[in-house]
C-alpha cells in the first residue's frame, strides 16, 4: 500500500520540454525514423533500444521507428560507413521522401571513431550523406538520443 500512495502523491512525471529559440521542430508533433546500421559495433543499437524502451519511451515525444525508408522522415545512422554499406545507405537516403533529415548517431558515425583509417571503412556519414544532426558519444546515452529526437519533433 505504501507504494501506491507514493505513486499517487508523485503524479505523472516527465522531462520538461526543451527550450528552443527557433520554435517547434520541422516535423512538429511526430517523426518517423528509419534506423540504418552502416557498420557499427552495435553499442549504439543497444542505446537506441533503451531510448525506445519503457524507461525513456521516445514514442511519447512523437518519435517512432518504421521498417521502410518510404515511410520515414529521418534516417538514424549508426557506425562508420563501410565500403559494403555505402551504396545501400545512399539508396536508402534516396528512398526517404522530402523533407528528409539525417542523424549521425555516435562518434563512429560522426568521424569514424575507433574505426578511422580501417581498410573496410569508406568514411563517416557526412562523407556520404548530408548530415543535419550529430549526436556525440561512444555510445551516446539514451538521454542524448531523446534530446536529438525532441529537437526534430519540437515536443
Amino acid at each position: 500500500m505504501g507504494l501506491l500512495r507514493r505513486i499517487r502523491r508523485a503524479g505523472r512525471l516527465a522531462e520538461p520540454p526543451l527550450q528552443r529559440s527557433e520554435g517547434p521542430g520541422e516535423f512538429a508533433g511526430s517523426v518517423q525514423i528509419r534506423h540504418v546500421d552502416a557498420g557499427s559495433c552495435n553499442g549504439c543499437e543497444v542505446e537506441i533500444a533503451s531510448a525506445f524502451g519503457p524507461v525513456y519511451d521516445a514514442e511519447r515525444y512523437g518519435a517512432r521507428l518504421v521498417a521502410s525508408p518510404r515511410h520515414a522522415d529521418v534516417l538514424l545512422v549508426t557506425g562508420p560507413v563501410t565500403r559494403n554499406m555505402e551504396v545501400a545507405l545512399r539508396r536508402t537516403y534516396e528512398a526517404v521522401p522530402e523533407p528528409r533529415r539525417v542523424i549521425a548517431l555516435g562518434d563512429c558515425a560522426r568521424d569514424c571513431g575507433v574505426f578511422a583509417g580501417a581498410y573496410g571503412v569508406a568514411g563517416s556519414v557526412s562523407d556520404v550523406l548530408p548530415v543535419d544532426v550529430e549526436v556525440r558519444g561512444c555510445p551516446p546515452p539514451p538521454e542524448a538520443i531523446i534530446e536529438a529526437l525532441r529537437g526534430m519533433t519540437g515536443r
